[in-house]
């Protein structure tokens, strides 16, 4: 990649990309994009390349979450400090069931763009530009709020810096002190329907801390008891505003995309010779693709060999989208070829978007038992194939919403409408994805067994 720069993917094909009106003021949004702060740096990136790393080898576990599409008329402390809250909580049952380090990683300051099934939209015979994402235009169906604004990629960095300023006083500032997230935990088991299911792993974890104090381990002496890092990803779907943060690296001269820690390439955007493609190429993230059931054996080397020429563990992260009836046929061969090769992967599942349906009231939704069912089934195949079932990734919020059906509270069709606020996809809410962790725990621990 003697010959890349962050501008090469203008020349190719490119799919789901917005058509702004004013070209000139985009070039100037660009312009000004370019001479902003990287939103993180290259070091926090390699750290987290080498923690990818670990999981690829086995001795790791990625938990990747956070919201569908971040809003910017959502964006509040108390919101971001819930998504916070919930991670760290999930992360702390996973990593005592597994007994492995949890690489946390949020779908958040910078999941703003989304990709679409249609390039309009129509409702009582009026067709519109469709919703990307707040960092292209609004969800109001109006002609005026459908239009893409480049001045929304301003917006967005903006939002975005003030996320991770905010995520960081979190993360080093006693927010993750362990002995609280236990007390949420117990919390959460204490007032839960199915309490007894998960009392066991809550109170076990408080054991190990009061073990780990008795032998004098505490958060005044141990930093790592009350800090934790998280990292940062989003999709990187409109390549603009990616370029426009891909920064050279004064210490090793690479070019890192500085949007996030980590990005990631979708379902809809993954051709081997278009511009997404040829963009990741050039930039040293680790970064992610998403793969669907229509993926063929041969299809996925030749994309695994574009992402990740030299098979450095930790530089790709594949993120299985299959759905809860289909991936227990369509994954085995998959895994068994990347295996037969020898190429370096972290497999992760991502049980919320191939169990996306319509409800009766016209509500989109996932169900529960079907999330649950796609990850179980994700960690029976690596356990059959003599692989490494390497992390999970939820669209999710720390909210109390009703977007999503099932779970030990019941939510049924009827109370999708209580709190249905997303304006993308359905999330699993708070106590559906703490729930969630506590029942793959025992998974989790039988695979490392």
């Amino acid at each position: 990649m003697t010959t890349w720069t962050p501008q090469s993917w203008r020349q190719l094909p490119i799919q789901q990309q917005p058509t702004y009106q004013d070209q000139q003021l985009l070039q100037q949004v660009e312009q000004q994009l370019h001479k902003y702060p990287p939103l993180v740096f290259a070091q926090e990136t390699r750290d987290l390349y080498s923690q990818l790393g670990q999981v690829a080898e086995g001795n790791g576990f990625l938990l990747q979450g956070g919201d569908c599409a971040e809003s910017f008329n959502d964006f509040n402390a108390p919101k971001i400090r819930d998504t916070f809250k919930v991670l760290l909580q999930m992360a702390v049952v996973l990593t005592f069931a597994g007994g492995l380090p949890v690489v946390k990683v949020a779908r958040m300051a910078g999941q703003y763009a989304k990709p679409r099934s249609s390039d309009l939209e129509t409702i009582n015979g009026i067709s519109l530009p469709s919703y990307r994402g707040d960092i292209v235009n609004s969800f109001e169906f109006t002609e005026q709020a459908r239009q893409p604004d480049p001045n929304r990629l301003i917006t967005a960095y903006h939002h975005s810096a003030a996320t991770l300023n905010l995520l960081r006083a979190f993360a080093q500032g006693g927010l993750a002190d362990l002995h609280q997230v236990s007390r949420w935990n117990m919390g959460f088991v204490e007032s839960n329907p199915l309490k007894e299911r998960y009392q066991s792993v809550a109170t076990r974890i408080q054991e190990a801390l009061r073990f780990m104090e008795t032998c004098g381990i505490t958060a005044q002496n141990s930093p790592s008891i009350r800090e934790t890092q998280l990292y940062t990803s989003h999709e990187a779907l409109l390549l603009n505003y990616e370029e426009a943060l891909t920064r050279r690296d004064t210490l090793t001269g690479k070019w890192y995309d500085c949007s996030a820690h980590m990005v990631w390439i979708g379902e809809r955007t993954r051709q081997l010779d278009h511009a997404h493609l040829a963009f990741f190429k050039g930039i040293h993230n680790p970064v992610g693709v998403k793969i669907g059931p229509g993926m063929q054996e041969d299809d996925l080397i030749r994309l695994i060999d574009a992402l990740n020429p030299e098979n450095n563990a930790g530089r790709l992260t594949l993120i299985t989208r299959m759905g809860a009836d289909k991936l227990a046929d369509k994954l085995p061969a998959l895994v068994r070829r990347v295996k037969q090769e020898g190429r370096k992967v972290v497999w992760s599942s991502d049980p919320m978007h191939g169990n996306t349906v319509k409800a009766s009231n016209d509500y989109k939704t996932r169900d529960f038992e079907a999330i649950l069912k796609e990850i179980r089934n994700f960690f029976a195949v690596h356990k059959a194939e003599g692989t490494h079932a390497g992390g999970i990734h939820l669209e999710m919020t720390g909210e109390h919403v009703t977007e999503c059906t099932g779970g030990a509270y019941g939510l049924s069709e009827n109370d999708l409408s209580k709190r249905y606020f997303t304006q993308c996809d359905p999330r699993l809410n708070a106590d559906q994805v703490l729930e969630l962790a506590f029942l793959i725990a025992d998974t989790l621990s039988s695979a490392r067994k």
